[in-house]
């Protein structure tokens, strides 16, 4: 289940988010499963928010933010459980301000 950081709606300055993962390694595995748990509720809260997933063998697990005027960030998700990736994404979301 999503933390209630993730079950809410995110900044409005927050454009498009990308993550980036191997279908099977095992360094996604967590970055699989926060997509189980929480995609749903974080697309409920923002629909229409682009939140795209991409899938391809070995890649590494992360996620980029793209905000307003252009600015990205992103953070390494390779290795986290789902926990730390959901924390992960909260503060890569959250440094919108």
């Amino acid at each position: 289940m999503a933390s209630k950081a993730l079950s809410r709606a995110f900044p409005s300055a927050l454009k498009e988010v990308r993550l980036h993962l191997c279908q099977t390694g095992a360094a996604s595995a967590g970055a699989r499963q926060f997509v189980q748990s929480s995609y749903a509720p974080i697309k409920q809260s923002n629909p229409e928010l682009p939140f795209l997933i991409r899938e391809a063998s070995g890649t590494p697990a992360r996620i980029f933010a793209r905000f307003e005027r252009g600015v990205e960030r992103h953070a390494e998700l390779d290795g986290l459980s789902a926990q730390d990736v959901e924390k992960k994404v909260a503060d890569l979301i959250g440094g919108a301000n």
